[in-house]
């Protein structure tokens, strides 16, 4: 069988190549297509020395820094791939990669993070962010997610099999292409997230500061409850007014970004790790679990199918009253640190390449019969 897996462009190692490197294990044979390749040399190690093919955006002048300013291009781009000696075509996709054109004998099979937010259900909120809502370049832009949206519906027929990460975006999948997919979640690290120490008496919350983050509404709860402690870890745009929101209060401990070995000893001695974003997924509250810690999470997105019964509580709003609830609901109940660990296990790198390759397997013998 020759096998292709599209993904939709190699700047960094995140979380959508921790996906493309247990893709890759299970497929080694198959070649790796790419919109644009600038992964550094030290990132580079889970795609195992093999070439990368990649499209005309590569050669672009300033690509290597701006290629996102291209992303009207990349539907062309990604419909130049020459897929048509594949038996099988994996797509690993965020905005473009499912749209790549395959044969009626080819199975293609698209692991969905999300179809694109910012051209569907997120589009107000992203030109809000961007400072787009008025003049002539906003109404570009405008035009321009138009044309991606109904690019993007189009493309939806060329797809065999729908993988989502979470529920949250198997609904999304539905609303966008009106099509049905299977739920795998993502892998998460969790052998390197493992329970130690005592529960201690901070709360953590670990995020970058990015606005849909609200990780200054918890900060602004946890202000109004000087009894509780809370640790902030992480650093990005926002930190000045996350800082701010915390008002100088003593029970707030601002520690920035760390270390991956630091993270993890906070994470297990933390008395619970509070998540106030509405994520696809939300790998950070496996991560939290791993290490045997309860989470407070707001009720919405992926967290809904990562908080199992014993492991952790909602709140269903964003909200400083409603946080500052939930932290009083956590203090009220008690919580199993090994129901946590064995909540993780279920997203651990081996589930999610037997439950792939078993989808995959599943299809291809359906098809063929």
């Amino acid at each position: 069988m020759k096998i292709a897996i599209v993904h939709e462009w190699l700047q960094s190692y995140a979380g959508a190549e921790r996906v493309l490197e247990q893709i890759i294990v299970c497929y080694p044979q198959a070649d790796l297509f790419a919109v644009v390749d600038f992964l550094p040399p030290g990132q580079r190690g889970f795609l195992g020395g093999r070439q990368v093919t990649t499209s005309f955006i590569q050669r672009l002048p300033f690509a290597a820094r701006h290629f996102r300013a291209y992303l009207g291009l990349m539907p062309l781009a990604v419909e130049q791939f020459d897929l048509s000696g594949y038996d099988l075509v994996i797509s690993s996709s965020h905005a473009v990669a499912k749209g790549v054109l395959t044969g009626p004998d080819t199975l293609h099979v698209s692991y969905v993070h999300s179809p694109m937010r910012y051209a569907w259900d997120l589009q107000h909120q992203y030109l809000r962010q961007s400072g787009l809502e008025r003049g002539v370049k906003a109404a570009y832009v405008r035009w321009q997610l138009s044309r991606l949206r109904q690019w993007d519906a189009r493309t939806a027929n060329g797809v065999d099999v729908f993988i989502a990460n979470s529920a949250y975006v198997a609904r999304r999948i539905r609303k966008c292409y009106r099509r049905s997919a299977e739920v795998i979640a993502p892998p998460v690290d969790v052998a390197s997230f493992q329970p130690g120490g005592e529960s201690g008496e901070a709360y953590l919350v670990a995020s970058r500061l990015v606005p849909y983050k609200r990780v200054d509404l918890v900060v602004a709860a946890f202000a109004e409850m000087p009894q509780r402690r809370l640790v902030v870890v992480g650093d990005g745009p926002e930190r000045a007014a996350v800082e701010r929101a915390a008002r100088g209060a003593a029970n707030i401990v601002f520690r920035g970004a760390v270390g991956h070995d630091e993270l993890v000893g906070l994470m297990q001695t933390a008395r619970g790790f509070v998540f106030a974003a509405e994520e696809d997924f939300g790998i950070m509250l496996v991560e939290a679990q791993a290490c045997g810690t309860p989470v407070i999470a707001f009720g919405s997105g992926g967290a809904r199918d990562i908080v199992a019964d014993g492991t952790g509580l909602f709140f269903e709003s964003q909200s400083k009253a409603a946080i500052i609830d939930a932290v009083e609901r956590f203090e009220r109940q008690t919580f199993s640190r090994a129901a946590c660990r064995a909540n993780a296990e279920r997203f651990g790198p081996e589930v999610f390449r037997a439950r792939l390759t078993g989808l995959v397997e599943e299809s291809w013998a359906r098809r063929n019969d």
